[in-house]
């Protein structure tokens, strides 16, 4: 089953309004470069979501980098996924793994994030992946198996299509290092095969499945080459245009 190729920004803590409205400005004419056959994504700070909502180019698609699973309530300084689909979000990252390490989130908690996005009609982008030590242990499988089956406790198999997941190693994320493009397929062939197991063949080959972690225009294409890879999600090269558009010519089998 062909799926569409998926190139999500992560912003992370990054960029003011003002600056979020100069890259959608940078990258307005350029953007009818934009393949069809792709989908686009920036998740940008909630600050700038009010902006980048009437200001991206319609082929580029509005994310969220987190949310509360709550539909409202006594949760200072959080969001609902009521507040991001006015906003006309479309993505929620959940699970990142410096949410999990800075802000103690479990992977209960992003059982529940992934389940209120999904109720709220927008897609979870759920992010998987082993630290350092724990590859050196050998137990990336299961460590991973563990997020995975905590992330989708309560999501369908006719729900498989929503759900994008993030292979995220995390000892390269912002570090320059990054596993062969072979590894990072060896993990997405197993976790398709874990969804296969989970909710059958049909259901797991609807699923996108990205990498994550010092990706950029150069090594783009030695992922999205492989059979279970189906994209990106990207941190510090998603923050140019420039860039951002050299790697969605990328994903869909141009040159850098």
């Amino acid at each position: 089953m062909k799926r569409r190729p998926l190139l999500i920004g992560n912003w992370k803590m990054h960029k003011t309004a003002a600056e979020a409205r100069a890259f959608a400005a940078a990258l307005a004419v350029p953007a009818v470069r934009l393949a069809s056959t792709a989908d686009y994504v920036v998740c940008a700070p909630y600050t700038a979501l009010h902006v980048l909502r009437v200001t991206l180019p319609r082929a580029v698609a509005l994310g969220a980098q987190n949310v509360h699973p709550a539909a409202q309530g006594a949760f200072t300084g959080e969001i609902s996924t009521a507040m991001l689909h006015e906003l006309g979000v479309r993505y929620v990252i959940v699970g990142h793994s410096e949410r999990r390490r800075l802000f103690a989130e479990t992977d209960a908690w992003v059982g529940e994030k992934t389940a209120a996005v999904l109720a709220a009609g927008m897609r979870p982008v759920v992010c998987l992946g082993e630290d350092e030590t724990e590859r050196a242990a050998g137990v990336t499988e299961t460590v991973i198996e563990r997020q995975l089956q905590a992330a989708l406790a309560t999501v369908t198999a006719d729900q498989a299509a929503e759900i994008v997941l993030a292979y995220e190693p995390v000892w390269a994320i912002g570090s320059g290092r990054t596993p062969l493009p072979e590894d990072a397929q060896a993990v997405a062939g197993w976790l398709r095969a874990q969804l296969a197991e989970r909710w059958g063949t049909a259901a797991a080959a609807r699923v996108r499945i990205l990498y994550g972690g010092s990706v950029n225009a150069d090594n783009l294409g030695g992922f999205v080459a492989q059979p279970d890879l189906d994209g990106a999600l990207v941190g510090g090269a998603s923050l140019d245009p420039t860039s951002f558009l050299q790697m969605a010519h990328v994903l869909t089998g141009g040159n850098a």
